[in-house]
Protein backbone atom coordinates (compact mmCIF):
# COMPACT_ATOMS: atom_id res chain seq x y z
CA UNK A 1 0.00 0.00 0.00
CA UNK A 2 2.99 2.34 0.61
CA UNK A 3 3.04 3.70 -2.89
CA UNK A 4 1.90 5.78 -5.70
CA UNK A 5 -0.72 5.36 -7.41
CA UNK A 6 -2.95 8.05 -10.24
CA UNK A 7 -5.96 7.49 -8.26
CA UNK A 8 -7.34 6.44 -5.13
CA UNK A 9 -10.83 5.06 -4.62
CA UNK A 10 -12.78 5.00 -1.48
CA UNK A 11 -15.91 2.52 -1.15
CA UNK A 12 -17.34 -0.36 -3.50
CA UNK A 13 -20.80 1.56 -4.23
CA UNK A 14 -21.42 1.06 -7.83
CA UNK A 15 -20.79 4.74 -8.53
CA UNK A 16 -17.08 4.17 -7.28
CA UNK A 17 -16.79 0.60 -9.10
CA UNK A 18 -17.72 2.31 -12.74
CA UNK A 19 -15.54 5.40 -12.11
CA UNK A 20 -12.70 2.68 -11.36
CA UNK A 21 -13.63 0.68 -14.20
CA UNK A 22 -13.61 3.14 -16.65
CA UNK A 23 -10.14 5.12 -14.98
CA UNK A 24 -8.42 1.66 -15.36
CA UNK A 25 -9.29 1.50 -18.82
CA UNK A 26 -7.89 4.64 -19.34
CA UNK A 27 -4.56 3.47 -17.95
CA UNK A 28 -4.45 5.14 -14.48
CA UNK A 29 -2.90 3.01 -11.75
CA UNK A 30 -5.83 2.45 -9.35
CA UNK A 31 -5.97 1.65 -5.88
CA UNK A 32 -9.46 1.07 -4.70
CA UNK A 33 -10.53 0.35 -0.78
CA UNK A 34 -13.42 -0.25 1.46
CA UNK A 35 -13.58 -0.63 4.96
CA UNK A 36 -16.09 -3.12 4.85
CA UNK A 37 -15.32 -7.03 3.73
CA UNK A 38 -18.02 -7.36 1.05
CA UNK A 39 -18.35 -5.33 -1.71
CA UNK A 40 -21.35 -2.86 -3.17
CA UNK A 41 -21.38 -0.61 0.16
CA UNK A 42 -25.06 1.18 0.49
CA UNK A 43 -25.74 -0.64 -2.73
CA UNK A 44 -24.95 -4.03 -1.59
CA UNK A 45 -26.91 -7.31 -1.25
CA UNK A 46 -26.99 -9.19 1.25
CA UNK A 47 -27.91 -13.04 2.47
CA UNK A 48 -30.46 -14.05 4.57
CA UNK A 49 -28.26 -14.27 7.64
CA UNK A 50 -26.76 -10.92 6.77
CA UNK A 51 -30.18 -9.43 6.04
CA UNK A 52 -31.13 -9.92 9.39
CA UNK A 53 -27.68 -9.18 11.40
CA UNK A 54 -28.14 -5.92 9.66
CA UNK A 55 -31.33 -5.14 10.97
CA UNK A 56 -32.18 -7.19 13.83
CA UNK A 57 -28.86 -8.11 15.11
CA UNK A 58 -30.22 -11.96 15.04
CA UNK A 59 -30.52 -15.00 13.19
CA UNK A 60 -33.43 -15.83 10.53
CA UNK A 61 -35.89 -18.32 11.88
CA UNK A 62 -34.83 -22.09 10.38
CA UNK A 63 -38.03 -21.91 7.94
CA UNK A 64 -36.88 -19.48 5.97
CA UNK A 65 -35.03 -22.07 4.20
CA UNK A 66 -31.13 -21.80 3.28
CA UNK A 67 -29.34 -18.13 3.60
CA UNK A 68 -27.59 -18.87 0.21
CA UNK A 69 -30.80 -18.73 -1.51
CA UNK A 70 -31.36 -15.07 -0.75
CA UNK A 71 -29.89 -12.02 -2.19
CA UNK A 72 -31.75 -9.07 -1.02
CA UNK A 73 -30.87 -5.28 -2.21
CA UNK A 74 -30.53 -2.87 0.03
CA UNK A 75 -30.82 -0.15 -2.28
CA UNK A 76 -34.07 -1.35 -4.96
CA UNK A 77 -33.70 -0.03 -8.32
CA UNK A 78 -34.52 -1.76 -12.16
CA UNK A 79 -32.59 -1.16 -14.94
CA UNK A 80 -33.95 0.61 -18.16
CA UNK A 81 -33.05 -1.71 -20.91
CA UNK A 82 -32.17 1.05 -23.37
CA UNK A 83 -30.35 3.28 -20.27
CA UNK A 84 -26.92 4.51 -19.77
CA UNK A 85 -26.25 2.03 -17.48
CA UNK A 86 -27.20 -0.71 -20.27
CA UNK A 87 -24.85 1.50 -22.70
CA UNK A 88 -21.85 1.51 -20.01
CA UNK A 89 -22.09 -2.67 -19.53
CA UNK A 90 -21.76 -2.94 -23.06
CA UNK A 91 -19.46 -0.37 -23.54
CA UNK A 92 -17.04 -1.84 -20.91
CA UNK A 93 -17.92 -5.24 -21.75
CA UNK A 94 -18.82 -5.70 -18.31
CA UNK A 95 -22.20 -7.14 -19.76
CA UNK A 96 -20.00 -10.25 -20.38
CA UNK A 97 -19.89 -11.15 -15.88
CA UNK A 98 -23.70 -11.13 -16.32
CA UNK A 99 -26.67 -12.64 -16.58
CA UNK A 100 -30.33 -10.38 -16.73
CA UNK A 101 -34.18 -11.51 -16.64
CA UNK A 102 -36.94 -8.62 -18.00
CA UNK A 103 -39.35 -7.67 -15.33
CA UNK A 104 -42.43 -9.11 -15.44
CA UNK A 105 -44.58 -5.68 -15.64
CA UNK A 106 -44.70 -2.10 -14.57
CA UNK A 107 -48.22 -1.31 -12.64
CA UNK A 108 -49.73 2.10 -11.16
CA UNK A 109 -51.51 2.96 -8.22
CA UNK A 110 -55.09 4.90 -9.30
CA UNK A 111 -57.90 5.19 -6.54
CA UNK A 112 -57.00 2.20 -4.70
CA UNK A 113 -56.25 -0.15 -7.28
CA UNK A 114 -53.14 -1.68 -9.17
CA UNK A 115 -53.32 -0.95 -12.88
CA UNK A 116 -50.97 -2.43 -15.37
CA UNK A 117 -48.89 0.30 -17.48
CA UNK A 118 -49.98 -1.05 -21.17
CA UNK A 119 -47.11 -2.61 -22.48
CA UNK A 120 -48.57 -3.38 -25.78
CA UNK A 121 -51.68 -1.76 -28.21
CA UNK A 122 -53.95 -4.41 -27.01
CA UNK A 123 -53.09 -3.54 -23.68
CA UNK A 124 -53.56 0.31 -24.29
CA UNK A 125 -56.96 -0.09 -25.86
CA UNK A 126 -58.12 -2.32 -22.96
CA UNK A 127 -56.75 -0.36 -20.25
CA UNK A 128 -59.49 1.73 -18.14
CA UNK A 129 -56.73 4.10 -16.68
CA UNK A 130 -58.41 6.97 -19.52
CA UNK A 131 -61.79 6.56 -21.45
CA UNK A 132 -61.74 6.27 -25.27
CA UNK A 133 -61.63 10.00 -25.92
CA UNK A 134 -58.77 10.72 -23.92
CA UNK A 135 -56.83 7.61 -25.10
CA UNK A 136 -57.09 9.05 -28.33
CA UNK A 137 -55.82 12.19 -27.21
CA UNK A 138 -53.12 10.70 -25.75
CA UNK A 139 -52.38 8.56 -28.62
CA UNK A 140 -51.99 11.82 -30.67
CA UNK A 141 -49.15 13.39 -27.74
CA UNK A 142 -47.34 9.66 -28.25
CA UNK A 143 -46.94 9.98 -32.37
CA UNK A 144 -46.04 13.70 -31.81
CA UNK A 145 -43.49 12.81 -29.19
CA UNK A 146 -41.94 9.86 -31.35
CA UNK A 147 -41.77 11.93 -34.81
CA UNK A 148 -39.91 15.25 -32.78
CA UNK A 149 -37.02 16.00 -34.18
CA UNK A 150 -35.84 19.24 -32.67
CA UNK A 151 -33.61 19.82 -35.98
CA UNK A 152 -36.06 18.60 -38.18
CA UNK A 153 -38.47 21.52 -38.90
CA UNK A 154 -41.21 18.90 -40.53
CA UNK A 155 -41.70 17.17 -37.94
CA UNK A 156 -42.78 20.45 -35.64
CA UNK A 157 -45.70 20.53 -37.04
CA UNK A 158 -49.01 18.31 -35.91
CA UNK A 159 -51.75 17.97 -38.26
CA UNK A 160 -53.77 16.44 -35.61
CA UNK A 161 -53.57 19.26 -32.97
CA UNK A 162 -54.15 22.28 -35.86
CA UNK A 163 -50.32 22.70 -36.41
CA UNK A 164 -49.67 24.55 -32.93
CA UNK A 165 -45.76 23.93 -34.03
CA UNK A 166 -46.09 26.23 -37.17
CA UNK A 167 -44.31 28.76 -35.26
CA UNK A 168 -41.55 26.33 -34.80
CA UNK A 169 -39.26 29.30 -34.31
CA UNK A 170 -41.19 30.13 -31.07
CA UNK A 171 -42.26 26.95 -29.60
CA UNK A 172 -38.79 26.09 -28.63
CA UNK A 173 -39.50 22.77 -26.12
CA UNK A 174 -36.51 23.33 -24.49
CA UNK A 175 -37.80 26.24 -23.00
CA UNK A 176 -41.52 25.60 -23.22
CA UNK A 177 -42.86 24.12 -19.57
CA UNK A 178 -43.91 20.63 -19.74
CA UNK A 179 -47.50 21.95 -18.26
CA UNK A 180 -47.78 24.07 -21.74
CA UNK A 181 -46.83 20.84 -23.89
CA UNK A 182 -49.44 19.15 -21.77
CA UNK A 183 -52.25 21.64 -22.62
CA UNK A 184 -51.53 21.94 -25.79
CA UNK A 185 -52.53 18.28 -26.87
CA UNK A 186 -55.43 19.11 -24.58
CA UNK A 187 -54.70 15.97 -21.95
CA UNK A 188 -56.55 15.47 -18.58
CA UNK A 189 -54.57 15.62 -15.08
CA UNK A 190 -54.98 12.10 -14.99
CA UNK A 191 -53.58 11.47 -18.14
CA UNK A 192 -50.51 14.17 -17.17
CA UNK A 193 -50.23 11.89 -13.74
CA UNK A 194 -49.78 8.73 -16.05
CA UNK A 195 -48.06 10.37 -17.97
CA UNK A 196 -45.12 12.03 -15.82
CA UNK A 197 -44.73 9.10 -13.51
CA UNK A 198 -45.92 5.76 -14.79
CA UNK A 199 -43.44 6.86 -18.34
CA UNK A 200 -41.09 9.56 -17.60
CA UNK A 201 -40.73 8.31 -14.41
CA UNK A 202 -40.36 11.40 -12.29
CA UNK A 203 -40.12 11.04 -8.43
CA UNK A 204 -42.76 14.46 -8.17
CA UNK A 205 -44.26 17.19 -10.04
CA UNK A 206 -41.60 19.99 -10.30
CA UNK A 207 -40.61 18.40 -13.68
CA UNK A 208 -43.86 20.60 -15.37
CA UNK A 209 -42.08 23.38 -14.73
CA UNK A 210 -38.93 22.48 -16.87
CA UNK A 211 -38.81 22.43 -20.39
CA UNK A 212 -40.36 19.96 -22.49
CA UNK A 213 -37.48 18.87 -23.68
CA UNK A 214 -36.06 16.94 -20.96
CA UNK A 215 -39.55 15.05 -20.53
CA UNK A 216 -39.80 14.33 -23.92
CA UNK A 217 -36.92 12.47 -24.26
CA UNK A 218 -37.24 10.50 -20.45
CA UNK A 219 -40.73 9.17 -22.48
CA UNK A 220 -39.17 8.15 -25.35
CA UNK A 221 -36.63 6.25 -23.36
CA UNK A 222 -39.58 4.60 -21.60
CA UNK A 223 -40.81 3.21 -24.19
CA UNK A 224 -37.47 2.14 -26.79
CA UNK A 225 -36.70 -0.22 -23.15
CA UNK A 226 -40.11 -1.07 -23.39
CA UNK A 227 -39.54 -2.32 -27.03
CA UNK A 228 -36.89 -4.44 -26.28
CA UNK A 229 -38.57 -7.02 -23.80
CA UNK A 230 -42.16 -6.04 -24.51
CA UNK A 231 -43.76 -6.86 -21.00
CA UNK A 232 -41.76 -3.61 -19.05
CA UNK A 233 -39.06 -1.91 -19.98
CA UNK A 234 -36.74 -3.12 -17.02
CA UNK A 235 -34.11 -5.58 -16.21
CA UNK A 236 -32.50 -7.24 -13.46
CA UNK A 237 -29.22 -8.86 -13.04
CA UNK A 238 -29.59 -12.17 -11.42
CA UNK A 239 -28.79 -12.72 -7.89
CA UNK A 240 -29.07 -9.44 -7.11
CA UNK A 241 -28.04 -5.31 -7.69
CA UNK A 242 -24.70 -6.31 -5.66
CA UNK A 243 -23.86 -8.08 -8.54
CA UNK A 244 -23.29 -5.06 -10.53
CA UNK A 245 -20.31 -2.96 -8.69
CA UNK A 246 -18.12 -7.02 -8.43
CA UNK A 247 -18.70 -6.79 -12.27
CA UNK A 248 -17.19 -3.44 -12.91
CA UNK A 249 -14.65 -4.23 -9.88
CA UNK A 250 -13.48 -6.58 -12.09
CA UNK A 251 -12.77 -4.86 -14.91
CA UNK A 252 -10.61 -2.30 -12.93
CA UNK A 253 -8.76 -5.71 -11.58
CA UNK A 254 -8.08 -6.70 -15.30
CA UNK A 255 -6.95 -3.64 -16.48
CA UNK A 256 -3.96 -3.79 -13.05
CA UNK A 257 -6.63 -2.04 -10.42
CA UNK A 258 -5.47 -3.21 -7.02
CA UNK A 259 -8.56 -4.06 -4.32
CA UNK A 260 -8.01 -3.68 -0.43
CA UNK A 261 -11.38 -4.53 0.90
CA UNK A 262 -11.81 -4.60 5.04
CA UNK A 263 -8.99 -1.79 5.74
CA UNK A 264 -9.89 1.00 7.38
CA UNK A 265 -9.59 4.83 5.62
CA UNK A 266 -8.34 6.44 9.17
CA UNK A 267 -7.15 9.96 7.77
CA UNK A 268 -7.86 11.78 4.13
CA UNK A 269 -4.05 13.29 3.92
CA UNK A 270 -4.30 17.03 2.80
CA UNK A 271 -1.51 19.02 2.03
CA UNK A 272 -1.77 22.86 0.89
CA UNK A 273 -5.31 22.28 1.01
CA UNK A 274 -4.85 19.40 -1.35
CA UNK A 275 -5.49 15.75 -1.60
CA UNK A 276 -2.70 13.88 -1.68
CA UNK A 277 -2.94 10.30 -0.29
CA UNK A 278 -4.81 8.47 2.36
CA UNK A 279 -3.26 6.47 6.37
CA UNK A 280 -4.58 3.26 6.98
CA UNK A 281 -3.11 2.10 10.14
CA UNK A 282 0.46 3.19 9.91
CA UNK A 283 0.16 3.11 6.07
CA UNK A 284 -0.01 5.38 3.51
CA UNK A 285 -0.89 5.85 0.24
CA UNK A 286 -0.42 8.82 -2.04
CA UNK A 287 -2.29 9.61 -5.08
CA UNK A 288 -3.37 12.47 -7.76
CA UNK A 289 -6.60 12.49 -6.25
CA UNK A 290 -9.60 10.79 -4.43
CA UNK A 291 -12.58 9.62 -5.37
CA UNK A 292 -15.24 8.32 -2.65
CA UNK A 293 -18.90 7.93 -1.54
CA UNK A 294 -20.25 10.69 1.19
CA UNK A 295 -19.39 8.24 4.39
CA UNK A 296 -15.47 8.80 3.43
CA UNK A 297 -15.81 12.48 3.74
CA UNK A 298 -18.24 13.39 6.31
CA UNK A 299 -17.15 16.99 6.48
CA UNK A 300 -17.13 17.90 2.62
CA UNK A 301 -20.95 17.06 2.21
CA UNK A 302 -24.18 18.47 2.90
CA UNK A 303 -27.77 16.48 3.71
CA UNK A 304 -30.12 17.12 1.14
CA UNK A 305 -33.13 14.77 2.50
CA UNK A 306 -34.05 11.30 3.39
CA UNK A 307 -35.27 8.15 2.28
CA UNK A 308 -36.94 5.30 3.42
CA UNK A 309 -37.01 2.02 2.47
CA UNK A 310 -38.99 -1.04 3.65
CA UNK A 311 -37.71 -4.71 2.77
CA UNK A 312 -40.76 -7.36 2.80
CA UNK A 313 -40.46 -11.14 2.84
CA UNK A 314 -43.79 -12.77 1.22
CA UNK A 315 -44.77 -16.21 0.33
CA UNK A 316 -47.08 -14.80 -2.46
CA UNK A 317 -47.24 -12.71 -5.54
CA UNK A 318 -48.75 -9.33 -5.17
CA UNK A 319 -52.75 -8.57 -5.47
CA UNK A 320 -53.54 -7.20 -8.68
CA UNK A 321 -50.56 -8.15 -10.07
CA UNK A 322 -51.90 -10.92 -12.35
CA UNK A 323 -49.21 -12.90 -10.36
CA UNK A 324 -46.66 -11.90 -11.94
CA UNK A 325 -43.00 -12.70 -10.81
CA UNK A 326 -41.86 -9.27 -10.63
CA UNK A 327 -43.20 -5.87 -10.97
CA UNK A 328 -42.58 -2.39 -10.44
CA UNK A 329 -45.34 -0.63 -9.21
CA UNK A 330 -45.78 3.04 -8.96
CA UNK A 331 -48.00 5.06 -6.63
CA UNK A 332 -48.13 8.84 -8.10
CA UNK A 333 -47.67 11.38 -5.10
CA UNK A 334 -51.04 12.74 -5.79
CA UNK A 335 -52.62 9.39 -4.85
CA UNK A 336 -51.80 9.55 -1.29
CA UNK A 337 -51.85 13.17 -1.10
CA UNK A 338 -47.88 13.48 -0.76
CA UNK A 339 -44.88 15.29 -2.91
CA UNK A 340 -43.16 12.54 -3.87
CA UNK A 341 -44.57 9.11 -5.56
CA UNK A 342 -43.66 5.48 -3.42
CA UNK A 343 -41.88 3.15 -5.59
CA UNK A 344 -42.41 -1.17 -4.82
CA UNK A 345 -40.32 -3.28 -6.42
CA UNK A 346 -41.16 -6.97 -6.65
CA UNK A 347 -38.74 -9.79 -7.73
CA UNK A 348 -38.96 -13.69 -6.89
CA UNK A 349 -36.60 -16.99 -7.35
CA UNK A 350 -36.78 -16.02 -11.43
CA UNK A 351 -34.04 -13.83 -10.48
CA UNK A 352 -32.13 -15.83 -7.90
CA UNK A 353 -32.92 -13.46 -5.27
CA UNK A 354 -35.46 -15.52 -2.90
CA UNK A 355 -36.08 -19.35 -2.64
CA UNK A 356 -38.97 -21.01 -4.75
CA UNK A 357 -42.13 -19.75 -3.98
CA UNK A 358 -40.92 -16.62 -1.95
CA UNK A 359 -40.84 -13.21 -3.16
CA UNK A 360 -39.36 -10.25 -1.92
CA UNK A 361 -40.94 -6.55 -2.31
CA UNK A 362 -39.11 -3.44 -1.39
CA UNK A 363 -41.07 0.06 -0.77
CA UNK A 364 -39.43 3.00 -0.82
CA UNK A 365 -40.07 6.87 -0.88
CA UNK A 366 -38.44 10.44 -0.03
CA UNK A 367 -39.27 11.20 3.15
CA UNK A 368 -41.61 13.80 3.91
CA UNK A 369 -42.54 13.54 7.76
CA UNK A 370 -41.65 12.88 11.22
CA UNK A 371 -42.77 9.19 11.19
CA UNK A 372 -40.88 7.72 7.53
CA UNK A 373 -42.46 4.17 8.11
CA UNK A 374 -46.08 5.49 8.20
CA UNK A 375 -45.33 7.37 4.64
CA UNK A 376 -45.05 3.62 3.25
CA UNK A 377 -48.57 2.85 4.54
CA UNK A 378 -50.48 2.78 0.67
CA UNK A 379 -47.54 0.26 -0.41
CA UNK A 380 -47.73 -2.01 2.46
CA UNK A 381 -51.62 -2.60 2.58
CA UNK A 382 -50.91 -4.10 -1.03
CA UNK A 383 -48.58 -6.37 0.17
CA UNK A 384 -50.27 -7.98 2.69
CA UNK A 385 -49.86 -9.95 3.92
CA UNK A 386 -46.20 -9.45 5.33
CA UNK A 387 -44.19 -12.62 6.38
CA UNK A 388 -41.05 -10.43 7.73
CA UNK A 389 -40.04 -6.49 7.20
CA UNK A 390 -37.00 -4.86 7.53
CA UNK A 391 -37.63 -0.84 7.89
CA UNK A 392 -34.17 1.62 7.49
CA UNK A 393 -34.20 5.36 6.88
CA UNK A 394 -31.07 6.57 5.04
CA UNK A 395 -29.84 10.49 4.62
CA UNK A 396 -29.03 11.53 1.60
CA UNK A 397 -26.04 13.72 1.02
CA UNK A 398 -23.95 16.09 -2.13
CA UNK A 399 -20.79 17.10 -1.77
CA UNK A 400 -19.78 20.44 -1.27
CA UNK A 401 -17.70 21.47 -3.85
CA UNK A 402 -14.34 20.53 -3.21
CA UNK A 403 -13.07 19.67 -7.23
CA UNK A 404 -10.09 22.45 -6.19
CA UNK A 405 -9.15 20.01 -3.55
CA UNK A 406 -8.22 16.57 -6.26
CA UNK A 407 -11.03 15.56 -4.07
CA UNK A 408 -14.85 13.84 -6.05
CA UNK A 409 -17.61 12.54 -4.12
CA UNK A 410 -20.80 11.16 -5.28
CA UNK A 411 -24.05 11.79 -4.96
CA UNK A 412 -26.20 9.51 -2.14
CA UNK A 413 -28.57 7.16 -4.16
CA UNK A 414 -31.97 9.00 -4.35
CA UNK A 415 -35.21 7.48 -4.30
CA UNK A 416 -35.92 7.01 -8.05
CA UNK A 417 -36.55 3.97 -9.08
CA UNK A 418 -33.75 3.14 -12.26
CA UNK A 419 -30.40 3.86 -12.22
CA UNK A 420 -30.89 6.75 -14.57
CA UNK A 421 -29.55 9.68 -12.10
CA UNK A 422 -26.96 7.64 -10.66
CA UNK A 423 -25.17 6.94 -14.48
CA UNK A 424 -25.64 11.07 -14.52
CA UNK A 425 -23.90 11.67 -11.34
CA UNK A 426 -20.88 8.69 -12.53
CA UNK A 427 -20.67 11.03 -16.18
CA UNK A 428 -20.28 14.01 -14.82
CA UNK A 429 -17.67 12.87 -12.33
CA UNK A 430 -16.03 11.21 -15.15
CA UNK A 431 -15.80 14.36 -17.08
CA UNK A 432 -14.83 16.48 -13.87
CA UNK A 433 -12.06 14.03 -13.10
CA UNK A 434 -10.46 13.34 -17.13
CA UNK A 435 -11.55 16.26 -18.67
CA UNK A 436 -13.41 14.59 -21.52
CA UNK A 437 -16.94 13.32 -22.13
CA UNK A 438 -17.44 9.58 -21.70
CA UNK A 439 -18.71 8.56 -25.53
CA UNK A 440 -20.91 5.56 -24.97
CA UNK A 441 -21.71 6.17 -28.72
CA UNK A 442 -18.71 3.81 -29.61
CA UNK A 443 -19.47 0.67 -28.05
CA UNK A 444 -16.67 -1.10 -29.14
CA UNK A 445 -15.09 -3.60 -26.72
CA UNK A 446 -11.75 -2.28 -24.71
CA UNK A 447 -8.60 -4.93 -25.19
CA UNK A 448 -6.46 -5.17 -21.70
CA UNK A 449 -3.17 -4.66 -22.64
CA UNK A 450 -0.76 -7.91 -22.44
CA UNK A 451 1.07 -6.32 -19.95
CA UNK A 452 -1.67 -5.64 -17.64
CA UNK A 453 -1.18 -7.41 -14.01
CA UNK A 454 -4.06 -7.40 -12.38
CA UNK A 455 -3.96 -7.68 -8.47
CA UNK A 456 -6.51 -7.43 -5.43
CA UNK A 457 -6.78 -8.39 -2.11
CA UNK A 458 -10.00 -10.21 -2.68
CA UNK A 459 -9.18 -13.30 -4.64
CA UNK A 460 -6.10 -15.27 -5.53
CA UNK A 461 -6.34 -13.81 -9.73
CA UNK A 462 -6.89 -10.70 -9.13
CA UNK A 463 -10.36 -10.43 -9.56
CA UNK A 464 -13.14 -9.90 -7.05
CA UNK A 465 -15.23 -12.97 -6.73
CA UNK A 466 -18.37 -13.79 -8.70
Amino acid sequence: MDEKYDVIVLGTGLKECILSGLLSVDGKKVLHIDRNDYYGGASASLNLNELFRHFRDGEPPAEYGQSRDYSIDLIPKFILADGILVKMLLKTDVVKYLEFNKIGGSFVYKKGKVHKVPATVQEAMATDLMGMLEKRRFKNMLDFISKYDENDASTHNDPSTGGWFSDAKTMDLKTLPMSEFFKKFGVDENTVEYTGHAIALYLNDDYLAQPAHDTLEKIRLYFKSLAKYQQSPFIYPLYGLGELPQAFARLAAIWGGTYMLHTPVDEVVMEDGRFVGIRSGDQVARADFVIGDPSYFPDRVKATGRVVRVICLLDHPVAGTQGRDSVQIIIPQKQVNRKNDIYVTVLSDTHNVVPKGKFVAIVSTAVETDNPAAECTPALRLLEPIVERFENVTETFEPIECDAERVFISNSFDATSHFETTCLDVLDMYRRISGKELDLTDLSKPQPPAEAAPSATSSEDGAPPQ
